[in-house]
């Protein structure tokens, strides 16, 4: 499986990751309304990047685990990688 220093921005992607660190909860108000949102660091053995959880997703993860994500959606967000659900992607913890 590629790792995150191979990710591209506007490609899908499927990584296994470790959470190294989560910010604080911030309320945003988007054009579907009002939501929560979050941005987690992710780290494997070739480098980092920013997932960023929405919802009630903002209150699923913590520090240490260990997280699979598919067909996750990577994007530039102000010169920087990050990586989301998007429409399709799913993200869970691995054992």
């Amino acid at each position: 499986m590629p790792g995150i220093a191979s990710l591209r921005a506007n490609s899908n992607a499927t990584i296994d990751a470790t959470i190294t660190a989560i910010s604080a909860v911030r309320d945003v108000t988007t054009s579907r309304g009002a939501s929560q949102v979050a941005d987690a660091t992710l780290q494997d053995d070739t480098g980092t990047i920013t997932l960023t959880l929405w919802g009630e997703d903002t209150k699923k993860y913590s520090v240490g685990q260990k997280v699979h994500i598919a067909d996750g959606w990577v994007k530039d967000f102000r010169g920087k990688l990050q990586i989301s659900m998007g429409r399709s992607g799913t993200i869970k913890i691995v054992s």
